[in-house]
């Protein structure tokens, strides 16, 4: 996290003066006004102590105003998060819908149709681009068919199609990933011993086989997750969602350098968080892992 507030204001620094956005060339006509600013933003001091004033206003939610909207960074980043989070859950659930019973079928059935189905999906997955996807979905079922909205935010039918490009690549992943966890344990001892028991298919397949296989899947579904609200900047362009991902941007191509510097701040602290509540959870699932 560390790094990251380091990288980002580094990157703020070296993108140049930033009295040059605050004031344009009809407004800056003194020296003594320049000099006013580099005082007000804290430029008359060295790099280190600029660095350490930026973090400790960060830390006392302080994040800035947007040179753009004149709104404090902060309030824009609460009131576009649930915007995103909706648009991430979504497109979970649809990788975990989809990844997870393929990925199950096809590392149990090897060999079969289904197995050929899953692994065609997620070559697919992997190798398709998502913007080529929502090209090709908006022109279906929006355009053709009429069926779903093109883009926007509103009922259920605006979430289909953003969900299923931003989890398209992740489908893929968990299909990959189940598949190959599921070979490995179909063959392992326990799995035949609860064979040799009389156990039926299904109590094999889902107690033994896949709760033993789930510690991988659980770690690539929280970063996938992490993944997913930190880069759903393309998915809520094409699909016009005032999210996160829009407004980061948003403020790449106004050069708002406050709301840039929040976005990933709080995309870096998003993932930071993500990945604590993960490493906690292995304890719950598997007791062979403890904390000391």
């Amino acid at each position: 996290m560390i790094l990251a507030s380091i990288l980002v204001f580094a990157l703020s620094r070296m993108s140049g003066d930033p009295r040059l956005l605050f004031l344009t060339p009809y407004f800056h006509n003194s020296e003594e006004q320049w000099e006013r600013w580099g005082v007000m933003l804290g430029l008359d001091k060295p790099y280190y102590m600029q660095y350490l004033i930026w973090l400790g206003k960060c830390l006392t939610g302080d994040w800035g105003q947007s040179i753009d909207t004149k709104l404090p960074v902060i309030d824009m980043i609460a009131h576009r998060l649930p915007v995103t989070l909706k648009l991430t859950l979504g497109g979970f659930i649809f990788s975990f819908l989809i990844g997870i019973p393929l990925g199950v079928i096809s590392g149990v059935y090897r060999g079969s149709i289904w197995d050929y189905i899953g692994r065609t999906i997620s070559v697919l997955g992997q190798s398709v681009p998502a913007f080529w996807l929502a090209i090709v979905l908006i022109l279906i079922f929006a355009v053709r068919l009429g069926w779903l909205p093109a883009a926007g935010q509103g009922g259920l039918s605006h979430y289909i199609m953003p969900s299923i490009v931003l989890g398209w690549f992740g489908t893929a992943g968990f299909l990959r990933l189940t598949r190959s966890a599921m070979l490995d344990v179909m063959d392992s001892e326990y799995v035949k011993l609860a064979r040799a028991k009389g156990a039926s298919n299904m109590t094999v397949i889902w107690k033994h086989a896949f709760r033993n296989a789930v510690i991988a899947r659980l770690t690539y579904g929280g970063l996938l997750l992490a993944g997913f609200a930190t880069g759903t900047v393309l998915t809520e362009t094409i699909f016009a969602w005032p999210g996160l991902g829009r407004m980061a941007l948003q403020a790449v191509l106004a050069n708002d350098f406050p709301v840039l510097q929040g976005s990933v701040i709080f995309f870096a602290l998003f993932y930071v968080i993500l990945a604590f509540i993960l490493d906690m959870t292995y304890a719950l699932i598997d007791p062979r892992i403890r904390y000391s």
